[in-house]
């Protein structure tokens, strides 16, 4: 079975990624197959739009396959993880510049490398089961595909909270975040689907006739939940060290911020320093940027124990009790967090996007 499927109907170009099993999560020949047709399609004037979706009712996109790379552990990483995260970086990279109108339908699970295809397109579409977060911190990783830059854009400290607990947020959430544009009821996308392939795109500009068309659909979104919790957010995560926004979350003493915490301290401590040292790193700078600094770290996890365990605990034996090395914050030094921003990429000089 092809794991991406691709079509023209009526110059729409339809991308629809096809693993339901596994949440149609990505794979390298995935996101080699979808930045090649991208490249076709931007060229292509019979292509006004893009439409992208996933195959079966549980979601857009998981995520990366991160099973495959832990099955490749103790090679080397330029060799058995940069490919993947290359190619799939240019992908997002390409998709948040593409001169064409890109609408992704993200309901159910959007998680990770599904963040990463959806976030940077002109049309984003959540429903009442979109399910979106960055998880990557539950498997000794870091929010990548992009997250350096996209959590800098949301509200106050919201990306920074959102990276170190990877708590997975709702629709009505991601509109309120900028991570999303309309909110349709998932009942409907059969009919939404029909009215893209009926319209006639060939005249005039497609984006204002999407516009339009979506207008149809769309439906005031429910309140959103960490709306509530902005004030609160702001105050604790605004803070400069993992440990600071720790002892303001414990100061606290409500029921949010000890939740808050507890979801902390279950993470890695080289992961927490990590991403925090990643947002603010990533703050000013543009998407490539952050995606190229985001190369280094992955080649740093590809060889780190944490991101190994990290995956076996969560998605192999799925005990839920990783070992962490090290296991307190006291011990990833300022050396150590510095060390993941550096990469001799001598060896390797076509990993610019």
């Amino acid at each position: 079975m092809q794991e991406v499927l691709f079509s023209v109907d009526n110059g729409v170009g339809w991308i629809k990624l096809n693993r339901p099993r596994a949440i149609n999560a990505l794979t390298l020949d995935m996101v080699e197959a979808i930045g090649k047709q991208l490249q076709q399609w931007k060229e292509d004037e019979q292509v006004a739009l893009i439409c992208l979706y996933g195959e079966g009712e549980k979601g857009l996109c998981a995520g990366g396959d991160m099973r495959s790379l832990y099955e490749k552990k103790g090679t080397h990483p330029e060799e058995s993880a940069l490919p993947f995260f290359l190619t799939e970086y240019q992908m997002d990279l390409d998709l948040d510049r593409y001169p064409k109108p890109v609408m992704a339908y993200m309901t159910g699970i959007v998680m990770g490398g599904g963040v990463g295809i959806s976030i940077g397109c002109s049309h984003r579409i959540v429903t009442e089961t979109t399910k979106w977060a960055m998880p990557e911190m539950n498997i000794g990783f870091f929010p990548d595909v992009g997250a350096s830059y996209f959590f800098n854009q949301m509200k106050g400290s919201t990306g920074k909270y959102l990276a170190l607990t990877s708590e997975m947020i709702q629709g009505a959430d991601a509109i309120y975040l900028g991570a999303a544009d309309r909110y349709i009821k998932s009942e409907r996308w059969e009919e939404l689907k029909g009215a893209i392939q009926a319209t006639d795109w060939s005249k005039g500009s497609a984006e204002e006739k999407l516009d339009r068309l979506l207008d149809r659909f769309f439906v005031a979104s429910p309140s959103s939940a960490i709306a509530r919790f902005q004030n609160k957010i702001d105050q604790h995560f605004s803070l400069d060290t993992v440990e600071q926004i720790l002892a303001s979350l414990d100061e606290a003493g409500d029921e949010w911020a000890a939740h808050s915490a507890q979801v902390i301290r279950a993470k890695s401590p080289t992961s927490l320093k990590v991403a925090l040292r990643q947002i603010q790193e990533g703050k000013g700078k543009t998407l490539q940027e952050c995606l190229e600094m985001e190369l280094m770290l992955v080649m740093h996890f590809m060889q780190s124990h944490d991101f190994y365990e990290g995956v076996r605990a969560v998605l192999i034996d799925k005990d839920r009790n990783p070992k962490w090395q090290p296991d307190t914050l006291e011990l990833v030094t300022k050396d150590v967090v510095d060390a993941y921003f550096q990469y001799d990429w001598r060896a390797t000089p076509e990993f610019r996007l």
